[in-house]
This record gives C-alpha cells, structure tokens and sequence, in this order.
C-alpha cells in the first residue's frame, strides 16, 4: 500500500509543482506567455486523453505489468525534462511524461481494490489512497518552492528520478505477480483504442484553449464539434466490437454512472474554487503569494486528516451514499462562505472558515466517491472504471475552470460597467464565481446522496 501511494504521489505533486516553477523555467528558455502554457497544457492534454486507455490496458495486460512499464515511462520522461535546454525539447518530454502519469494514475487504484478485498482493509486503503491525494497538492506548492528557490527549475523533475527508480525496484519486489493479472484472452479493441483517445485528446484540447482563444470562436466549437463526432463513432464502433474495449453495458451500471457525474461536478467547483481563492487572496486581498500558499495549508491538512481517519470509519458504519452526500453538503457550504467573503477580508475571518468546511467535506467525501465508482465492478474490469472515474475528474475540472474563471471575468466586467470600482469589481466576479461553484456541488451532494444505490450494510457495496 505505501509502494503504491508514494507512485499516486509522484504524479499527483506534478500536477502542483511545476507551476509554482512556471517564471523561472519562461527566463531560462525564454519562452512567451503562449508556449509557456504548453509545458502545463502538453502535459495534461496527453493525461487526460489517455486515462481511459491506460486503464483498459491495465485490465488486458496485467495491471502490475502495466503499473511498472507506465513508472518506468513516467520516470525516464521526469528525467528527459530535468535535462531539457530547449523549448520544444521540454514540451515534448512534458508529453512523454504526461502519457506515463496516465497509465500510473489510472492502473494504481484498480492495484488497490485488486490487492484489498475484506471490507476493513479495502476501506482503510482508500482512507490512505485520499489523505495522499488530498495532502500532495500542499507538498506539491512548498515542495516545488523550495527546490526552485534553493537550486533551479530543473530539480522540480530530476527529483522525480531517484523516487521512481525506487517506487519500480520495490514494486518489482513486493507486489504480488498475481496482482490484477489479466484473466481472459489479450485482445486490444484498436479502432474503439483510437477513437476513444482521440475524443478525449480533442475534448482536452478544445477545454485548454477555450479561454485563450474564445469560447464562441471557430476553433473551439469546431474541435468540441469534433470530439463528440469522434465520440459518435467509438460508440459506433463499440456497439459493433466482438471484444470491445469499453463495453457500453459499464454506463449502466448506476453506481459507476452516478459516480462519475458527481466527480465531474465536484472537481469542476474545486478547480475553479482552487484558482479563484488564490486570485482572490492576492489581487483582492493583498495576500504575498507565501501567504497565499500558507492560507491553502488547513484546508489540505483537514481534508488529508479526515481522508485517513473519519472518512473510512463513517463508510464502515453507513455506506458510501450517506457519507458521499453529506461531505459534498459541507463542502458546498464552504463554497457559500466563499460567496459572501468581503472586500476588506482578514485571514482568519474570512478566508479559514469556508476553507475548514472544504477540507472536512471534501475529507469525508472524496473516498466514498471512489468507492461508489468502483463498487459494482468486476475485477477483470476495475482499471476501465478506474479510468472512467479519473477522466471525469480531469475533465470536469478543466471545464469548471475555464467556464467559471470566464463568468467571473464577465461578471467583473459588468459590475465596472456600471461604476464599481477595480477591487469591488474583481471581488464581485469571484463571489459569483463562487456561490455558482456552491451550487454545482449542492447538486453532486443531492446526486450522490439520493441516486446511488440503498443499501443494507457496506461490505454489500465494497465487496
């Protein structure tokens, strides 16, 4: 179990880590505003699109054997960006990279379920697998602080090098050869492969570019266009595969189904919240961007805390739908704090309390969400749900960002338009942004809550 999360959290630190590096890694290569996006953009693209795939290979090919090849990916790309002296070089080796972390984030969580499969264990392994996930975004900012500020940009990735050559050597030795090997003949679906890849690679893309170039431009509707006519296809495709590499009867499992909805509702709040509060602090507030990293620390804290302790304890004793429900319910109460935050705010009085009730929500529900998407499905198709799950989180949060980071820039607009001044109009456009972030989350925490299925005791729903 520590083998596993110290790979989940290699990948999710460089998600956080490379942004806090962004200045310096533009003065040394001497990018522009344009192509330094894409050192985030190369790498979340090829993630996103490639989720889905990583999981499915994992279910066909082993997921152990395709956990270490996806390490050993992601590791050699880490050091490919670590050496990096060029633009193109680094954009391309953030590619590679993002192609290894898809296939370690997607294959890990099925390794979990796989490994774990009394009640207790299976449940207290998921309290574990989400305190690392919440607590790496906090490492992910200091951790990338540091290493910038007392060495160079370029450490942000080597340090990845040694940590993988360890997390693979002691996969190799530790993790049962058994450990979700495939059962049934090897046969990859190639044309459901490439369609469903190259949707989600034309999702994420029209997603990631939609602020820079416009929302209603030519562009963006012509790829969002085109994703779903992709899409149309693999459905196509998949309806008519002997050996599909999705079968279309996964989406009717109600659990997994309802799952994925609040996972892409939840993170498209919490993206969007994420960006937002940290603007709000700085612009509005007057926060140093230290301050700002300092005021996300109890959040992350609280959410890690209650990820590894209460979570696990209230689904052994509730199930997941209760706990879902009710740490979505909180979480959208701290949003609805955000929404009322003053121009003039302090810290302590306006900034900590809506971020305690985030952390306790998201801490008690963010588990139950994963398990409630993976609770109804065979082993043999556990790295699919796995990648099902994982793409509706990065997609919603690609979404929620863009669409709610837009409509406050709007609202902000509007309100100077009418004679407010910069600050109170900045101000009003993240409390918009906020209170509809609010309400996305209220209606995951009345999805989750009321949809999923009832059930009597929760080793029905985990085993």
């Amino acid at each position: 179990m520590s083998i596993l999360c110290l790979g989940a959290l290699m990948i999710v630190l460089d998600v956080t880590i490379v942004n806090v590096a962004l200045p310096s890694i533009r003065a040394d290569l001497h990018f522009d505003d344009a192509s330094l996006a894409w050192v985030v953009n190369a790498y979340m693209l090829i993630f996103g699109g490639f989720l889905l795939l990583g999981g499915r290979l994992g279910d066909l090919y082993g997921h152990r054997r395709v956990f270490l090849l996806g390490l050993a990916l992601f590791t050699l790309a880490s050091l490919a960006c670590g050496l990096a002296g060029s633009r193109a070089f680094l954009v391309w080796a953030r590619g590679i990279q993002g192609l290894g972390g898809a296939v370690v984030d997607s294959v890990s969580l099925s390794l979990i379920m796989n490994l774990f499969t009394e009640t207790a264990d299976r449940t207290k392994a998921m309290g574990v697998y989400g305190f690392v996930c919440s607590g790496g975004g906090c490492i992910g900012a200091l951790l990338g602080g540091a290493l910038t500020g007392g060495f160079n940009w370029h450490w942000i990735f080597l340090v990845n090098v040694p940590i993988g050559i360890v997390v693979f050597a002691l996969c190799w030795w530790q993790l049962p050869t058994h450990a979700g090997e495939a059962d049934r003949p090897r046969h990859l679906d190639v044309g459901g492969a490439v369609s469903v890849t190259l949707a989600l690679l034309l999702a994420v893309y029209a997603t990631i570019n939609g602020n820079g170039a416009g929302w209603t431009s030519r562009s963006t509707l012509g790829l969002l266009a085109a994703a779903v006519a992709v899409f149309g296809l693999f459905l196509a495709i998949e309806s008519r595969a002997r050996k599909p590499l999705v079968p279309l009867a996964m989406f009717r499992r109600r659990d997994l189904s309802i799952a994925s909805i609040c996972a892409m509702l939840w993170s498209a709040a919490m993206f969007a919240w994420f960006f937002l509060a940290a603007l709000y602090m700085q612009l509005v507030l007057g926060f140093t961007p230290m301050q700002v990293g300092i005021a996300f620390i109890p959040a992350n804290l609280i959410m890690a805390v209650f990820s590894l302790g209460l979570s696990a304890r209230l689904v052994m004793r509730f199930g997941v739908r209760r706990p879902l429900g009710a740490g979505l319910l909180l979480a959208s109460m701290g949003l609805a704090l955000f929404a009322r935050t003053p121009l003039h705010g302090t810290l302590v009085g306006s900034i900590l309390p809506g971020m305690a009730l985030l952390g306790v929500g998201a801490g008690i529900g963010f588990n139950p969400m994963l398990m409630a998407a993976m609770s109804e499905v065979p082993h043999a198709e556990s790295g699919l749900a796995s990648g099902i799950v994982n793409t509706a989180f990065l997609l919603g949060g690609a979404l929620g960002l863009a669409v709610l980071a837009s409509l406050a820039a709007l609202h902000g607009a509007a309100l100077t338009a009418a004679g407010a001044g910069h600050l109170e109009a900045l101000a009003g456009g993240y409390r918009m942004a906020f209170a509809v972030s609010a309400c996305i989350t209220a209606a995951a925490a009345l999805l989750g809550g009321l949809g999923l299925r009832r059930v009597a005791s929760p080793s029905r729903t985990l085993i």
